[in-house]
């Protein structure tokens, strides 16, 4: 999972782009990149870190042009090079540079097809960049010297025919504008935006509405599944279709944790969502323990707050705030390995032991991966003095992989695969556990304006919307991106970013 930011405005974008990554910070913490247009001149900062601690002052003053793109980066492959920071950039045709969020199921035989076929080398072992050669290589199949719409949306077409999986995508094309684009299940976000300006009007896309919120941008709508939007550098926005209408079928875990509670995404209000996440779930245990013996509901914060708030009201039980978080430690599901998001959990929150000391506690958490957070969270109000910790996931079980751009990657990584739920009670610690039902998750995300019938619940049913995932390709997945995988990568040195054969069209700053 990763955000993605793309302007073209009448006024240096550098900035805005800035602000924008900032506010999507919490979809990957690992890296970050700019890449800004000027004439026939591209400029690119990109490397590992927070976004605050990749730019500078003198990088920011260098990235010059009213038309730019952004990245932040969680490393779903476990890549941990700054050469594997995005945007990724290529020459030819014209000069194109793509920022992408989600992942290909079939990058490896498109890499092997780039480079037998059309003869395209790759630096990275990226299914990004995989995916920036073939838009280029059908752009470049148009032999245009000026490209126009129609034959960027033609080369989409043949785009979206190729490649397969879950991904949104902004890049900009030398000379011409942005670009972005949408997968034809519409698993990963994307949204449009709009700003009336005295010059003229100005547009926007970003992984989520609250970028364009902080940007001064109307929310106009989602971009639509397998959409295409194309703006040209005088502003005017071209839309076209390039892919066979399927079941839209966006990523539910959007809902329960990625997005900002203030983002709206496929005009679901993701605060709203969770609010009837956490009245479902109170339904639930007013059925499975009608006598109560819950004195307060906890939640771990941020993301499960608006549950278990709702929650609480709903059982009439008191809510109250049992952790203090510390406010620069990252989040930690996204963290690249199993030691590192044990190493963080304690750093990153502390109990008040007055909200715990004899009392019998249900805390609410978004989800249960790996359970690693959990166990050391419910060990915690233990220690705070807690006479019994019940633990309650605002989503289901998590048993089956995700292959559309999560960290799910191995099922041995799961607490809940293979367990009941008593069992994974028993391996976090909890004296009882409850999970949402899967129909009741989709029932609270679902409404009628939405015009989203199902969501991809794959994590949870093993249920793989796009049709194609195999037992092999998840083994596959499995040993490529499992935290050994991700162990034995950072155990490599990175290799340096090649310079561009044509110097003169990017610059790094």
């Amino acid at each position: 999972m990763c955000g993605i930011v793309g302007i073209v405005g009448n006024s240096p974008v550098n900035q805005r782009i800035y602000d924008g990554l900032t506010v999507l910070q919490h979809r990957g913490q690992d890296a970050a990149g700019i890449m800004t247009c000027d004439g026939d001149e591209m400029f690119l900062r990109k490397d590992s870190g927070l976004v605050k601690d990749v730019f500078q002052q003198r990088h920011m003053l260098q990235l010059r042009g009213h038309v730019g793109i952004g990245h932040v980066r969680y490393p779903t492959a476990g890549c941990d090079a700054a050469a594997e920071a995005q945007p990724f950039y290529v020459n030819a045709p014209y000069g194109i540079g793509i920022a992408h969020n989600g992942n290909l199921i079939n990058a490896a035989e498109l890499a092997e097809a780039l480079w037998r076929d059309e003869r395209r080398h790759l630096n990275t072992s990226s299914d990004s960049e995989v995916l920036l050669n073939i838009f280029a290589s059908e752009l470049q199949r148009r032999g245009a010297t000026h490209v126009t719409a129609d034959e960027i949306f033609s080369a989409l077409t043949n785009v979206f025919s190729r490649v397969r999986g879950g991904y949104a995508v902004v890049a900009l094309i030398i000379g011409h504008g942005m670009v972005g684009f949408r997968d034809p299940n519409g698993i990963r976000p994307l949204v449009l935006g709009r700003c009336v300006k005295p010059q003229g009007i100005e547009w926007m896309l970003a992984s989520e509405s609250v970028a364009l919120d902080l940007a001064g941008f109307e929310l106009v709508r989602d971009v639509d599944p397998g959409e295409a939007i194309y703006v040209d550098l005088s502003g005017e926005m071209h839309s076209a279709r390039c892919a066979p209408l399927m079941k839209h079928t966006p990523c539910v875990f959007e809902y329960v944790y990625f997005a900002r509670p203030d983002s709206i995404i496929d005009n679901i209000s993701v605060h709203k969502a969770r609010m009837r996440m956490g009245d479902k779930l109170a339904a639930k245990i007013k059925r499975l323990r009608p006598v109560l013996d819950i004195d307060v509901v906890i939640p771990i914060p941020d993301t499960s707050r608006t549950s278990a708030m709702q929650l609480a009201l709903a059982l009439g039980v008191e809510y109250r705030e049992g952790f203090v978080k510390n406010r620069y430690i990252g989040r930690t599901f996204i963290m690249p390995g199993q030691e590192e998001r044990q190493k963080s959990v304690r750093s990153k929150l502390n109990a008040i032991p007055l909200e715990f000391r004899d009392r019998n506690v249900l805390l609410v958490d978004d989800s249960i991966v790996r359970g690693t957070t959990s166990a050391q969270i419910i060990e915690l109000a233990r220690e705070a003095g807690a006479r019994k910790v019940y633990f309650a996931s605002a989503a289901p079980p998590v048993r089956f992989p995700n292959v559309y751009g999560i960290d799910m990657a191995a099922v041995t990584e799961l607490v809940a695969a293979g367990r009941t739920e008593e069992q994974v009670a028993k391996a976090i610690g909890a004296d009882w556990l409850i999970y949402q039902d899967l129909e009741d998750l989709v029932s609270a995300v679902r409404h009628d304006k939405a015009r989203v019938e199902s969501f991809d619940t794959s994590c949870f049913s093993g249920h793989y919307v796009t049709g194609d995932v195999t037992a092999e390709y998840l083994q596959n997945l499995a040993t490529e991106r499992s935290d050994a995988a991700k162990a034995r990568k950072r155990e490599v040195l990175a290799v340096p970013e090649p310079i561009p054969s044509r110097p003169r069209v990017v610059r790094s700053v």
